[in-house]
Order: C-alpha cells, then structure tokens, then sequence
C-alpha cells in the first residue's frame, strides 16, 4: 500500500463521502496512556480524511476549558444529528480539539443524560444480555456515554445518506467505549465497527493480583476471575465488543496473545503503538537542544542533593520510568530490583559514574516535600549571587585591562 497517495487532506474521503468517527473515553480527556495514542495519531488521520475525521468523547469541563475551541459543525449532517439529541435535552459540546490536526470533536455531557440510566441499562440487558450493577459508577457513566455514542451514529448515518452513499467507520478504544460499538452492531446499523484494546480488563487486574500470569494463560477460569474481582459486567462488556466489531486489534503481540485467551477472540490486525519521531534538519540542533535540557536536569539535580551533593555531573548518566501508578504493572518493581543490582555492580567494580534514577507516576500528592524546595531555592540563590560575583569582576577586569 502506498501510503502518501492517500495523504490529500480529505478530498477523496469527501469525494465518497466517507467518514472516520474516533471514540474514546479520553478524547480531550486525559487519564491514561490513550490520550497520548490518539493526539499522536491525529495528524496524520486529519491528512488522509481531512473534515472527515471526528472524535467523540465525553464531555470533562476542566479539559475543555484549556483544550478545546467550542463553535458549531460547519458540516450539515453533522450540525443536524447534534441538533437532533439537544432537542431532546442531551448537551452536546461541539468544537475543535487544540492539538496539532485540530480535529472536530462532538463531545457529550453525561450529567444530561442521568435521568435516562435505568432505561437504557433495561435496554442494554434486553439486546446484549448484560447486566450492570447500581453500585459501578464507571460501569454507570460507561453504559451512559456508549448510548450516547449509539445515539449520534445512528441521527448522523441518517443525514450523511441523504445526499449520497456513505461510508462511515467508527473506531472505539478500550471496553469504556464498548457499550456503543454493542449496541450500534446489535441494532445493525450501516456502520463499519473497529474495536481496540490497549490491554485487557482481565489481564490487568490478572497481573496486578501477583499471579504467574503469562505461564498461566490457558488455565485461567475467566469467568470465576472476573467474577472473583467484581468485574464480571465489565469483562462481559470488553468480550462482546472484541466479538461484535467487523475488525477487532491489539497493539502488540503479547496483548493479541492475552487477548486470544482472556477474551476467546484472536486480533485481526496488530496496530502497534508507535513514536513520531522528530527529524531535525541539521545535527548540531539535536545537539544543542539534548544541551540544553541536559543541563535543566543538572540544575534540579543540584538543587535536590544539595547538602549532599558529592559527585561528578560530567559522570552521572539519568534513568526514567513513567507511566500509570501501578507498581507491578507498569515495570517498577523490576526497575528498582535491576537498580538494587546495578547499585552493587558500581560498588563491586569500584566504579565513579553515579545514577540518578526519575520514577514518574502521576497520582495525588498530599504535601511538598519542604528540604528539597529548601534545597532548591538555596541552589538558585547561590548560583544567582556567583553570577553577580562573575559579572563585577568581569568589569572591573574589563577596566583594569583597559587601563
């Protein structure tokens, strides 16, 4: 396939009067690695669809503020259908999304739709046989934002085809999604369905639980598992998603390996996770740009040891690992395991480098911690008075010399 010759800003998916709707629960939301997956691919969906391209997500006051522009569809089907679910009292915030691409978003605000929980649970039970609990708010808002979603596609489908043929796809990420992808399937709508799972519901809990997880793929009873961790509704969910999409994919190979057991459904295409990765035009800007953060991290570096600061920086090499707060999941035990016995290599070989390793992992903070600030703040003021100390005998040096 050559890619570039798909690449024309959407005059041929206008031509067919084709469309791609992305859905996910973090669409100009952010709360895991997902968000990061879709803004980095945006630009260049935007390149082949062009107005084409929409994403659908719910609606998170605090992220919308500070990323999306709100103004009406210009697109008369699009404008239509969002018009069709206010008029029955969903609010649904239109807009653009402020990333690179700038795609279209159709955002919908759950608190408007609480009213109508019940009923839609009673439907979703009627159609795909699963139940969801009272008690499950995020089975709750999931079960509200996949109507929602059903919603939309079934208004636009409708004044999309007025005009001509239509091809519209929609891609939902992860089971927070998967209630739309059911229900749009189960009501046969004319709509090509692909579904993604980053990492399965099961395998997550699985593995978080301390299990020998991967040598005991096959033994698993996934039902008495799910059931075991009460996210049975859940699992259901995420299970008939992967079964009700046309293509169902996995980002890598261990996850459609996971996937093959923990939800009885092989992936048709591994989409991996990729970086885009910035080519400078000429070497020296790379160099000066990794001198210039270098040197950000040496000057947190010294303010944070300071008191204790006996070590070479032109020696000392950085180590990170970020992600979710997930001890095991996310690789941290592993990583302070490795530093315990890198630590004891350095000792053992009499070496001088030093490590200092970054874990970073985003979760609530109930406090600073005041000796680092302190040490910080007396690094600054220290560098600051050593500059005015340069900067004074520059000039009298200066004069001296003119003299």
């Amino acid at each position: 396939i050559h890619f570039e010759t798909y690449l024309d800003n959407g005059e041929a998916a206008e031509q067919m009067n084709k469309w791609l709707l992305e859905v996910s629960w973090e669409v100009a939301n952010k709360v895991g690695g997902i968000y990061t997956v879709i803004r980095s691919k945006v630009p260049i969906t935007k390149k082949e669809y062009g107005n084409n391209y929409i994403c659908l997500g719910p609606y998170n006051d605090s992220f919308v503020k500070t990323e999306v522009e709100i103004s009406e569809p210009k697109n008369d089907a699009l404008h239509e259908a969002v018009n069709d679910m206010r008029r029955y009292g969903v609010n649904v915030i239109t807009g653009n999304w402020l990333i690179e691409g700038f795609p279209q978003v159709v955002l919908f605000d759950l608190s408007s739709v609480t009213n109508r929980l019940d009923g839609w649970k009673g439907d979703f039970f009627e159609y795909a046989r699963i139940g969801i609990p009272y008690f499950d708010r995020e089975s709750n808002d999931a079960l509200l934002f996949g109507f929602c979603v059903f919603w939309f596609i079934g208004a636009f489908l409708e004044h999309v085809k007025r005009t001509q043929k239509c091809y519209v796809i929609a891609h939902f990420h992860e089971w927070l999604a998967g209630v739309g992808l059911i229900m749009t399937r189960l009501r046969g709508y004319d709509c090509g369905l692909i579904f993604t799972t980053h990492a399965t519901l099961l395998g997550r809990y699985l593995c978080a639980g301390s299990t020998d997880f991967y040598n005991n793929l096959s033994l698993f009873n996934l039902d008495k598992e799910a059931g075991d961790r009460q996210i049975y509704h859940r699992y259901c969910i995420e299970r008939a998603a992967a079964s009700c999409a046309h293509v169902f994919t996995t980002v890598s190979k261990i996850t459609g390996i996971e996937s093959e057991y923990l939800l009885n459904k092989k992936p048709d295409v591994l989409t991996p996770n990729g970086l885009n990765v910035q080519t400078f035009a000429a070497l020296h800007e790379f160099q000066n740009l990794h001198a210039k953060n270098k040197e950000k991290l040496n000057a947190f570096v010294r303010g944070h040891f300071y008191g204790h600061y006996d070590f070479d920086l032109d020696k000392t090499l950085y180590f990170f690992i970020a992600g979710r707060y997930e001890f095991s999941n996310k690789g941290a035990d592993i990583f302070i395991e490795s530093l315990a016995r890198l630590n004891h290599m350095l000792k053992a070989s009499g070496s001088d480098v030093t490590i200092v390793a970054f874990m970073i992992f985003p979760t609530p903070t109930n406090n600073f911690n005041i000796e680092s600030l302190r040490g910080q703040s007396v690094a600054k003021m220290l560098r600051d008075t050593v500059h005015n100390v340069q900067s004074d005998i520059g000039k009298r040096l200066y004069e001296i010399c003119l003299k």
